[in-house]
C-alpha cells in the first residue's frame, strides 16, 4: 500500500536576518588575564597555536593584560571549542562565546 505525499509546513523564515553560514561562524574564543602566565609566554602561545605574526600576537597579549581579555579567534562553534581546549592545554584561561 502506498500513501499520498504529505504536505510539510515550512518554518517562517521571514524574520530571520542571519544567514545559516554566518550563524555557524558566529562564535569567538576569548582569552582572559590571569596572574600566572608571563606576557612573553602568552605572546608565544598566540604565535605558535594561531600562527599570528609577532606584532599581532603581542597586541592581543597586551589586550589580555590591560583590558582583562581579548578575542583571539572567530569561527564555528566546534572550531572555537577546539581553540578553547588548546588554550587550556597551554595553561591559559579561555572561554567561547556567541558573537
Amino acid at each position: 500500500m502506498t500513501s499520498a505525499p504529505v504536505e510539510v509546513e515550512r518554518p517562517d523564515v521571514e524574520g530571520v536576518t542571519e544567514p545559516v553560514e554566518d550563524a555557524e561562524r558566529s562564535w569567538t574564543t576569548i582569552v582572559w588575564n590571569d596572574p600566572i602566565n608571563l606576557m612573553s609566554y602568552v605572546t608565544y602561545v598566540f604565535e605558535t597555536y594561531f600562527g599570528y605574526p609577532k606584532p599581532k600576537a603581542h597586541k592581543l597579549m597586551l589586550d589580555v593584560h590591560h583590558r582583562g581579555k581579548a578575542v583571539v579567534a572567530k569561527g564555528g562553534r566546534e572550531e572555537m571549542e577546539r581553540d578553547v581546549s588548546a588554550m587550556h592545554s597551554y595553561g591559559l584561561w579561555a572561554t567561547l562565546q556567541r558573537a
